[in-house]
This record gives C-alpha cells, sequence and structure tokens, in this order.
C-alpha cells in the first residue's frame, strides 16, 4: 500500500506548480492543462500493457521496476527547469510509470487482501491512491510558495518517498502462480480466458467505464481547471496546493464508506460529483469563496467512492488470471477523465468557466440517475 501511495503522491506534485510555470514561462491555460493531462497519453497504454504483463510474468516483475522509475521521473522534472519540451516530456514519463504501478499495484493489493474479504483490496487501493493523491500537491503547494527551488525542491522529495516505497515493496510475497496462456495443464492445453466474461459486457459498459471517468475528472477538472480559468486569492501556489489536497483528501476519507454504502456506492459517488460541478460553476460565475470551499470536497468525495465501488466490481468480474488485465482496462477508462480539464479550458475561451462546468454538472447528474438500476443489480 505504501508504494501505492509513494507512486501516487508523485502523480500531483507538479499540479500547485503549474501556476509557478505559467509565472516563469508565460504559458496559456491550454497550454497548461494539456501539460497536466499528457499525463494520460503516457499513462492508458503503459495501463493496458501493464496489467496483462503482470499476469503472464507476475506483479513483482513489472511493479518493482515501475516503483523505481517513478523516483526517478521525479529527478527528470527536477532537471526540467524552464523547459517546456522537457516538462511535457517529464509529465508524459511520470504516466507511463504511473500506469505500470497503479494497474499492477492495486492488483496485487486486491490478492494480498483477500483473506479480508470481498471489497477489501478494493477499499485499500483506494485509500493508497487517493491519500498520496492528497498530500502530494499539499505539500508542494507550500513548498512551491514558501521554499527556495520551488521547480526542484518538490521533486526532489517525492524522489525519497518513492525510494522508501520500493524498499517496503521489495518486501512482499508474489501472488500470481504464473501459468503461461497455450501451456498444457494435465496433458490439455489451457484455454484462453475471455477479458470480460459473456454476459458482463453491458455493465462494463454502462457501470464500470462511466464510473471510471468520473473518478479523476471530478478532482482534476477542480484542481487544474478552475485555478487557471478564475483568479484565486494572493499566495495562489499555496491556495492550489490546499485545494488539491481537499479535493483528493475527501477521496481518501470517504472510500472506507464503501463497506457500509454497498451497492449505492457508485450512485452516491456521481451524485456528489454533479453536486460539485454545480458548486464549482456557481463559483466561476460569482468568484465567492465558499463556493470553490464546497466544491472541492465534494468532487473530491465522489471520486473516492467511485474508484472504491469500481475497484470492488472490477475484482468480482475478473477472471483470477485476468484481474491484471481487467484493473487496468477499468484505471485506463479512469484516466480519460483527465481530459476534462482541457475541453473545460477549451470551452471557457469561447465562453465563460460558468458554461462548461454547468454543462458537467447537469450530465453528471444525469448519470447519476441512469446509474440507479443497474447500481442495484451489480451491487456497485
Amino acid at each position: 500500500m505504501f508504494a501505492l501511495f509513494a507512486v501516487a503522491a508523485g502523480t500531483n506534485v507538479p499540479t500547485p506548480l503549474l501556476l509557478v510555470y505559467q509565472q516563469r514561462l508565460d504559458l496559456s491555460p491550454e497550454v497548461l492543462t494539456a501539460l497536466f493531462g499528457c499525463y494520460a497519453a503516457g499513462l492508458v497504454p503503459a495501463l493496458l500493457l501493464a496489467g496483462p504483463l503482470s499476469d503472464r510474468l507476475g506483479r513483482r516483475r513489472v511493479a518493482l521496476p515501475g516503483m523505481a522509475l517513478a523516483a526517478l521521473a521525479s529527478l527528470a522534472f527536477a532537471a526540467a527547469g524552464g523547459s517546456i519540451a522537457l516538462l511535457f516530456g517529464a509529465r508524459f514519463v511520470q504516466g507511463v510509470v504511473s500506469g505500470v504501478v497503479f494497474s499492477v499495484g492495486s492488483a496485487w493489493v486486491g490478492e494480498l487482501s483477500l483473506a479480508s474479504g470481498e471489497g477489501a483490496g478494493g477499499r485499500r487501493a483506494a485509500f493508497a491512491m487517493t491519500a498520496g493523491f492528497s498530500l502530494g500537491p499539499l505539500v508542494s503547494g507550500f513548498l512551491g510558495q514558501y521554499a527556495p527551488a520551488p521547480t526542484v525542491l518538490p521533486y526532489l522529495v517525492h524522489t525519497v518517498l518513492a525510494a522508501g516505497g520500493l524498499a517496503l515493496a521489495t518486501r512482499l510475497p508474489e501472488t500470481v502462480a504464473v501459468v503461461p496462456v497455450g501451456d498444457r495443464v494435465d496433458g490439455v492445453r489451457a484455454p484462453e480466458v475471455p477479458l470480460i466474461r459473456r454476459g458482463d459486457g453491458a455493465l462494463v459498459a454502462t457501470v464500470l467505464a462511466p464510473v471510471a471517468v468520473c473518478v479523476y475528472a471530478f478532482p482534476s477538472s477542480v484542481v487544474s481547471a478552475v485555478p487557471l480559468l478564475v483568479e484565486l486569492p494572493s499566495a495562489g501556489v499555496a491556495v492550489t496546493g490546499v485545494l488539491a489536497g481537499v479535493t483528493l483528501g475527501a477521496g481518501t476519507l470517504v472510500a472506507g464508506l464503501q463497506r457500509r454504502l454497498g451497492r449505492w456506492t457508485a450512485v452516491v459517488g456521481v451524485a456528489l460529483g454533479a453536486a460539485g460541478f454545480g458548486a464549482a460553476a456557481a463559483f466561476a460565475a460569482t468568484a465567492a469563496l465558499p463556493w470553490l470551499v464546497a466544491a472541492a470536497p465534494l468532487l473530491g468525495a465522489g471520486s473516492g467512492l467511485c474508484l472504491a465501488a469500481g475497484l470492488t466490481l472490477t475484482a468480482r468480474l475478473a477472471a483470477a488470471t485476468r484481474r491484471g488485465a481487467l484493473t487496468s482496462l477499468f484505471l485506463a477508462c479512469a484516466y480519460v477523465g483527465f481530459a476534462a480539464p482541457f475541453a473545460i479550458a477549451t470551452a471557457a475561451r469561447a465562453t465563460s468557466a460558468t458554461l462548461p462546468l454547468s454543462v458537467a454538472a447537469a450530465a453528471t447528474g444525469l448519470l447519476a440517475i441512469r446509474l440507479l438500476p443497474p447500481a442495484r443489480r451489480s451491487q456497485l
């Protein structure tokens, strides 16, 4: 779990520093949100490759190199300085590394938690990742605002954290008994198990995939798009760090509620996201800080519940030999949500920030209503 936490912390270290880059390099909101979102361009292919690879080679052989590269990605950021090309490259590599660790690490935690009952692995992985997503930008925001070398020191701190996570992960046991596809078991050629089993396709398409997109569309919108489109109070870098910490910290706090909410977890999560987008739209229209204070925890809590619900359903639907692959597919869908800040920023330039945020609130509200019957059937 600590390794998941450490890698997750690194993914949002650059978030509050976007304002530093904006000031130093005179970058537009579109370029900054593209920098934030290019992480997903590296992450999604890595997700789709790493999960299936770990099903065949084992979790340790895939996850541990990814954890080592997480530290190197932060060092690349620290060396990037004022080079836009290097910043994009470091963010892309960070996405690749995170794709490997999140997909394989989530499956690994789930398998290590089987003795604790259904849903335990999903809750633990969600808690570890959301805690990292929260504390990473909180620390980097204050370091970026008040410490020397604001574009170097936060990444060096994370490098140390990632090295500690790697050291702890090396002690974990392998959980996969590898049987290569096509090998013979008791003289019979082992059939390849389908990724999505017959009868589960509609559930994956109408419940798992849209819930996955909400996981990161919710927090990335309020953490990345809103601070760039609406003027924040003084000490904007620190405020952005606190905003990210509150948003993603709320996701950490609610992850454990999945056990109590049961089948309503995804519905409640999406509904909270709709309310959060509504509050963000009100902030964009009025610049009244209380609306932003409300939007951050609502969107963060919605994200945390959607992540816990999605990982639990993924574990339930996956065959034992395809758990890594299906976890990768779920997280790949989740990271599509990182396109939300860019879409909001682009639409805001043509209209205002209020309109795309209001549209997001309405669309998410409709999704919550749409999820009600499948949520009951799937017990998300």
